[in-house]
Order: C-alpha cells, then sequence, then structure tokens
C-alpha cells in the first residue's frame, strides 16, 4: 500500500487554535483554551481548546451513533483504517516527532522510539477486526452454544503527558479496531502531541467522522466521562493517586477501568554482574527522559561486595551527562514539565539528603533543567526511596542476601517492573518469581515497551495487563455474549 501525503503539513495550529475536535469538526469548548508551553523555554506553541462536561455529553451521543456502522463494517475495511494509520505515523514521524521534542521536553531519540511503538501498536491493531472473537463451548443440552466477543461501544482514553503518543495509542488503536468508537482525553499540557496529532493521523487514515472525539479538559471533564452511560469502558494512565478516584467513580458507574498507574520499580545487582553494563543499564533506566516514564528504576538495590563501585561508576557517569533543550542540540536529558514537579523532586531529593541520604551527584536544577541525581545509602522510609519521584533520582541501597534482596524489592506497594543483573539468569529468574510485579527483565534496566506484549503492574501500579497482545486487547475491549441455538425449541416441565 502507497500512501501519498495529503497536506504538507500534518498540524497546523492555525486550523486548530483554541478548539476541540467533536464529530469530525473543530470547534470551541466549553472550556475555553490554554496555551501550550514548550517546558524547556516558555515559548507558546499554540493555543488548545478545552472542554467542559457538556462537550462530554455532545461528543459520547455522538461517538455512540458512529460507533454501530463501524462495528458493523466488514472487518478489512476497519484493518485498512489502522494499516494506513500506522504508515501515516511513519511518514510523518518528523514532524510529529517535533512537536514530542517541544511541547513534551522528550530527546529526540525517545520521540523516534515512540513514534516507531506508535506505529506498531496500529499494525498490530489492524490484526484484530479479523481476530478470533469466540469459541464453541460444550453443553449438556441439544444445542450449540458458544460465545462472542463484541464491541464495548464507547471508550473514554484518560492519556498523561509523559509518553502521550504510546499511552494513548496502546488503548484508542484496538479500542477503534475491535469496532468501539474513543473520547479521547490527553494532558492539556500536551494537547497537541497526545491529542492533535491522533486525531489528524486518523482524519487522513480515512476513520469515519465522530468516532475519535477529543476532549481535552480538567478533572471535571474526566468525571463526565466516567458518569456518561454510553462510555462503558475507561482505559486511564496516570498517577496512583488520581487512579484510585477512578477506579472509585467507575465502580460507583458500573463500569470497567482499566488503569495503568505509578511505579518504584527495583533493579537488583547480583554479586556477580558485570558493574560496567550494570551502570549503563542503571543509567538508561533511572535518568531516559528524565525519569518521567512509570517504568523508570526508581530503587537500586545493589550487592554489598559491588556497592561502592557501583555508586561511584553510577554518580561519575551522571555527572557527565548534557542536561538542555532537546530540540536545540543533542543532550541526554532534558527539561521536566513544569515548575510544580520540578519542585516536588526536589523537595524530596532534599528531605532525602536531611534523613541521612549521601548526595553523590546532582540535586540541583536550572530552571526546569534537573540534573541526573543519585543518592547513596537512601534511608527505606525517605519518600525519594520509596515513593514515585517521576524526577532524575537514583536512590541506591545495599544487600547481603538474595533473601534480603527479595525483602526490600518486595517492599512497596507498586508493582509494574523488575530488572535483574546477573551473570546466572536462572538465579535472577528465582529471584524473580519471588517478587510479585506485572513486568520482569532478567539482565535488562526495567523501561521497555513492545506493542505486542502485555503490560501492566500489579499493587498500587494498577489492575494488571490490559495492553498488547491480541488477547488483552480483545479482553479489554469487548464483552462477552454466550450464545445458544437449537434445532427445535426446548421443552420445559412448567
Amino acid at each position: 500500500m502507497t500512501i501519498t501525503q495529503d497536506t504538507d503539513v500534518l498540524i497546523d495550529p492555525a486550523v486548530f487554535a483554541g478548539k476541540i475536535y467533536l464529530d469530525g469538526e473543530w470547534v470551541a469548548g466549553e472550556g475555553g483554551q490554554i496555551d501550550s508551553v514548550a517546558p524547556a523555554t516558555g515559548e507558546v506553541l499554540a493555543a488548545v481548546g478545552m472542554a467542559g462536561p457538556g462537550d462530554v455529553t455532545r461528543a459520547a451521543e455522538s461517538a455512540a451513533a458512529a460507533q454501530k456502522e463501524w462495528a458493523a463494517m466488514p472487518h478489512p475495511a476497519r484493518a485498512a483504517v489502522l494499516r494506513r494509520a500506522g504508515m501515516l505515523w511513519e511518514q510523518y514521524a518528523d514532524e510529529i516527532g517535533g512537536w514530542n521534542v517541544r511541547e513534551v521536553g522528550a530527546i529526540p531519540p525517545l520521540a523516534g522510539f515512540a513514534l516507531h511503538v506508535t506505529a506498531a501498536e496500529c499494525y498490530e491493531a489492524s490484526a484484530l477486526p479479523s481476530a478470533p472473537k469466540g469459541a464453541v463451548l460444550s453443553s449438556e443440552e441439544p444445542r450449540l452454544s458458544m460465545t462472542e466477543q463484541v464491541p464495548v461501544g464507547v471508550v473514554g482514553v484518560i492519556s498523561p503527558f509523559n509518553v502521550p503518543l504510546i499511552l494513548g495509542i496502546r488503548a484508542v488503536a484496538p479500542a477503534l479496531a475491535l469496532g468501539n468508537a474513543v473520547l479521547l482525553k490527553p494532558d492539556p499540557r500536551t494537547v497537541i502531541t497526545g491529542g492533535v496529532s491522533f486525531v489528524r493521523i486518523f482524519e487522513e487514515a480515512g476513520l469515519p467522522k465522530g468516532l475519535l472525539q477529543l476532549v481535552p479538559g480538567g478533572a471535571d471533564v474526566g468525571q463526565a466521562m466516567i458518569e456518561d452511560p454510553r462510555v462503558r469502558v475507561i482505559a486511564f494512565t496516570g498517577s496512583t493517586r488520581a487512579g484510585r478516584i477512578v477506579g472509585e467513580q467507575a465502580g460507583r458507574n458500573l463500569k470497567r477501568a482499566h488503569l495503568e498507574l505509578g511505579g518504584n520499580s527495583a533493579f537488583i545487582i547480583r554479586h556477580d554482574a558485570d558493574i560496567d553494563q550494570a551502570v549503563n543499564l542503571a543509567t538508561w533506566g533511572s535518568f531516559l527522559h528524565q525519569g518521567q516514564i512509570c517504568m523508570t528504576v526508581g530503587r537500586h538495590i545493589v550487592h554489598e561486595a559491588v556497592f561502592d563501585e557501583y555508586v561511584e561508576k553510577l554518580a561519575a557517569k551522571a555527572e557527565s551527562m548534557h542536561v538542555g533543550d532537546p530540540a536545540a542540540g543533542p543532550v541526554h536529558l532534558g527539561p521536566l514539565i513544569d515548575e510544580v514537579q520540578r519542585d516536588r523532586v526536589h523537595a524530596l531529593v532534599m528531605d532525602a539528603v536531611a534523613s541521612g541520604a549521601e548526595l553523590r551527584a546532582g540535586g540541583t536544577y536550572e530552571d526546569l533543567f534537573y540534573r541526573p541525581t543519585v543518592l547513596a545509602n537512601t534511608p527505606a522510609d525517605a519518600p525519594a526511596y520509596c515513593e514515585e519521584v517521576f524526577g532524575p533520582v537514583a536512590s541506591v541501597v545495599k544487600f547481603s542476601t538474595d533473601e534480603e534482596a527479595v525483602a526490600l524489592a518486595s517492599a512497596t506497594d507498586y508493582g509494574l517492573s523488575l530488572g535483574i543483573v546477573t551473570k546466572d539468569a536462572l538465579a535472577g529468574w528465582d529471584l524473580a518469581q519471588q517478587i510479585p510485579t506485572g513486568i520482569v527483565h532478567i539482565n535488562d534496566q526495567t523501561v521497555n515497551d513492545e506493542a505486542n506484549t502485555p503490560f501492566g503492574g500489579t499493587g498500587a501500579s494498577g489492575t494488571g495487563s490490559r495492553h498488547g497482545g491480541a488477547q488483552a486487547n480483545i479482553d479489554a475491549f469487548t464483552e462477552t455474549r454466550w450464545i445458544t441455538m437449537r434445532r427445535e425449541p426446548g421443552q420445559y416441565p412448567l
């Protein structure tokens, strides 16, 4: 299939300035408008529209009407839209990547990776329309008994600021592919990357009007999505605190909420690990995207025999890294998203130092640029160690036995990702079997993602794997019906 570029520029601020996207048109939203600001420079990139609860009602009504016709389309037609969307993400990668760098503060390699995964998610989703969606069941009666997976109808997707492409598309693409309509609520700080680009890609891909509605806004918009009876499933990615509220509200409204929440991933370095290799992994795991990733390595649990070497080399690496505007030239770290996040990160670091942690690198900032930070011997009750920091902060503690490593890694409410470095992979596997997490990487760090793999955490990290892989997506965005058929009507004794 050959893509012919329909426009020279995919994302034109003059078209969407101060507007939201309802029923295939850019219109003024109830919530007015805000500026999209580049965190690295403070530059206003564009005005973006904000929705209100009334816009959600309108969007849900329109989406529910459009969904019925979409679900009834032959599966090759839906698959073709998803395949074309994947190709368009690739075609417009430079343009969308530029927005990602400026609006989100991502370094270009991360923006490129996000676009790769985003396209891959669409390609994977394009196989869902033709995937088996049912099973023939045994029955004690003379009848055909079977199950059928049917679209839920309208899916509400609430995505965060940090990696808005991946964390939006992993719900949007499979939900659409399986015959649903989508209401997309991106974080207001990253509406262009996490919202406008989605609308434009799927417009160009031929998605019928009404199936993807863009309703950025605050908590009132999210609550309206949860309360609207036409929105049957909420796919939420964000903080554990906010996720608890979403889950509670969804339960009250008797609808499913798929929650991908926070993390404080452990990274275990056994006595036999190659420390240079471990530090390379740790640098990526803790400092990529300024630590603003749910899978980020938060707790470095290092065997006492190699602890000093590990801390020294990790600190040296942190000190050598370049922090700056990723749109201006090559850097290792860009800016944190805003002052609120920067001040929170710094407060956690200073609190840890006051509690007895050794500041071995970083702990300083200029504007929104926070230096990669290494804390050694951080107290177990210091929030910088036991909570999700969402900043470039590595807390390093030591252990003496594998049993102690298991205890340290397990001593958290979170259960998202786990990394273990050892020359004995089976010993690493034995450790992993004792530590409850949704993801495990042996001889790798914790930040990994592929479109065809189930993704999700346990405990305070969310409600389990509900994205990635055909079965997880089908389970997430369809309902199960039981169907029976008899040759003749049944006979009953009453």
